[in-house]
């Protein structure tokens, strides 16, 4: 969509280098909000794949009462590996920003377990999956991190 200036709107997130040249990061409607700092939901993604156990993830924010939102990650294991939700949390925390840390590791058994819109993820499904199942327990504040916990 074109602006009355001229500018080119796409809805996605991008940089440019020195010469011009633009690189994809994200989609705008995949940055989550996580008590005022910006978490582009592709660079979450991109570390949890650095896990060795980790085949596909899908990060998207979960309510939360005090931060708003926060992140949670949808994940999909290599076929005959193992990881828990406390593993991939602490694979993250010391290495990446605290705020930018999945609070809720939720595990996805095979590919035909994903909401998918072709060859795409469906994220809002898996917003609206954590938000139901964080409702029905009564959960209305993530698990803190010691650096987070509010004073």
């Amino acid at each position: 969509m074109f602006d009355a200036e001229g500018w080119f709107h796409s809805g996605d997130l991008v940089v440019a280098d020195p010469e011009g040249r633009l690189t994809f990061r994200s989609r705008l409607k995949d940055m989550l909000k996580v008590g005022g700092e910006n978490v582009a939901a592709a660079e979450v993604e991109g570390y949890l794949l650095n896990h060795p156990a980790v085949d596909i993830v899908a990060v998207v924010g979960a309510p939360d009462a005090y931060y708003v939102e926060v992140p949670a990650a949808f994940v999909q294991l290599k076929p005959g590996s193992r990881a828990t939700e406390q593993e991939l949390i602490e694979f993250c925390l010391g290495r990446i920003a605290t705020y930018r840390v999945p609070r809720y590791i939720r595990f996805i058994a095979g590919p035909g377990e994903w909401p998918m819109s072709g060859t795409k993820i469906r994220k809002y499904v898996l917003r609206e999956r954590i938000a139901c199942e964080l409702e029905a327990c009564g959960i209305t504040g993530a698990p803190q991190f010691p650096s987070l916990r509010p004073s």
